[in-house]
């Protein structure tokens, strides 16, 4: 079999180049080819209540399968290790000045490969090993990469956790505060994977500065929100921001920003160096070696995507969802942490619902009815039988189109399963998981993927 080749002669256009890519994928690859389609069939024939995920657009996918990707260039523009990169300096710097601009900040660094390898960058570059970071338990909420035990970063550095309130789930500040100054961290970091409430990023930077800290904020679950202006922006309290950039709708990758302390002078061997020269120093040659280009292309398209009114309409329209759908379930009878979310996603401690019922049941239970949903361990959790918790979201069902109708019809598709399960608690009777099926799929024709 040989590789599907343009019929042409002479020099052939990038339109030409790039037209039919699936096409040439099935004809070379079938095996592939059918792989993608089943997953695309999957995503259009259920309902995408993750809050980890989101959707990039087809611009976006264009870029990511382009022409760029072939390209070697390590370095930052303008002070490369391979010739012919001209090109990718300008698509580099158009990523970078869409980045800014989409969060108000005045560093933008566009090259990490993902959210965590982004937070490893800052960690490297500002930290010793050894050195303390105070960050939120991987269990209240807070990322692996912030400082799990099997972690790189609790491999080389001390981790102390902060926790929520066992009584509110919420965060007490007036405890980290306390924390930070026993404590004496060198990093704190905020921000976190599963906390439905708004984040006070000026009350953690005067926490950092009282403890002589550094603040990172991972807002990798928010940036969406914080672009579209509906979650207060962190740019100008963190010493630095990262997020990943597939989260708020762009394609897979890492981003670092910074603020008003983007040439924060610091301290290291060989003398002081701007925070945003460091950084950059530790990305490449520290962490990471050539960029992934034709991602930095898809996310240039996405930040342009993100500067919209359509984008910043949406935002609002997530938040609405996922505190009409917590307000529903909360109605039902079931236990949503904190009473409620200001975000794109609650958390629901399902393990008083149904007898022996478990954050993994309801997630294999809801996928089998055609409703996907993250299972989670929630704070304080102690149950026996496994996690208690799972986590739901509204940022693609939004996108998708949904509005309070659907939510309506979502939170009755989500009752009827939880509420049906048998006194096992880990599976579903047939005709019901069918009935709910068949629901959902037709509720996601309505609204395919965009």
């Amino acid at each position: 079999m040989t590789i599907d080749k343009p019929a042409a002669t002479g020099k052939l256009s990038s339109e030409a180049y790039h037209n039919n890519l699936q096409a040439a994928l099935m004809q070379f690859d079938p095996e592939v080819h059918k792989l993608i389609t089943k997953e695309y069939e999957r995503l259009q024939g259920t309902i995408q209540l993750l809050a980890a995920e989101n959707q990039c657009s087809r611009a976006a996918l264009a870029a990511l399968g382009s022409i760029l990707q072939n390209k070697t260039s390590e370095g930052f523009p303008e002070a490369r290790l391979h010739g012919g990169s001209g090109v990718m300096d300008e698509v580099e710097k158009l990523a970078i000045e869409r980045a800014k601009k989409a969060f108000g900040a005045r560093y933008a660094n566009v090259q990490p490969h993902s959210g965590t390898t982004a937070n490893q960058i800052v960690i490297t570059a500002l930290l010793k090993p050894g050195d303390k970071i105070l960050s939120m338990a991987t269990s209240h909420g807070g990322h692996y990469s912030h400082g799990f035990i099997d972690s790189v970063t609790a491999r080389f550095f001390n981790i102390e956790s902060y926790h929520v309130d066992r009584d509110t789930f919420l965060i007490d500040y007036d405890e980290i505060r306390k924390q930070a100054k026993r404590f004496g961290p060198k990093l704190i970091i905020c921000g976190a994977s599963a906390y439905p409430r708004t984040i006070d990023f000026a009350r953690f930077r005067q926490i950092a500065d009282e403890a002589g800290a550094l603040l990172l904020a991972d807002i990798s679950h928010l940036s969406a929100l914080v672009m579209g202006g509906v979650h207060a922006s962190p740019i100008d309290y963190a010493h630095l921001t990262t997020t990943s950039t597939y989260k708020p709708g762009g394609p897979r990758g890492g981003l670092i920003l910074s603020g008003k302390d983007y040439d924060h002078k610091i301290k290291t061997a060989s003398g002081e160096i701007p925070l945003w020269q460091l950084i950059e120093k530790t990305t490449f040659p520290g962490v990471q070696g050539t960029p992934y280009f034709s991602n930095i292309a898809a996310k240039a398209v996405f930040f342009k995507e993100a500067l919209s009114e359509e984008y910043k309409t949406r935002q609002v329209r997530v938040v609405e969802n996922s505190k009409r759908l917590a307000s529903i379930l909360l109605r039902k009878g079931y236990n949503v942490l904190t009473g409620g979310t200001d975000n794109h996603l609650m958390l629901v401690n399902v393990a008083g619902k149904s007898q022996n019922l478990t954050g993994l049941a309801a997630q294999q239970c809801l996928e089998q009815c055609g409703i996907v949903v993250d299972k989670m361990l929630l704070p304080y959790d102690n149950n026996p039988n496994g996690v208690s918790g799972i986590r739901l979201g509204t940022p693609i069902i939004t996108k998708n189109g949904m509005g309070a109708t659907e939510i309506d019809e979502i939170a009755g598709f989500v009752d009827a399963v939880l509420s049906n399960l048998k006194s096992s608690g880990r599976a579903i009777d047939q005709s019901i998981a069918d009935h709910v099926r068949k629901q959902a799929r037709e509720l996601a024709a309505e609204f395919p993927i965009r």
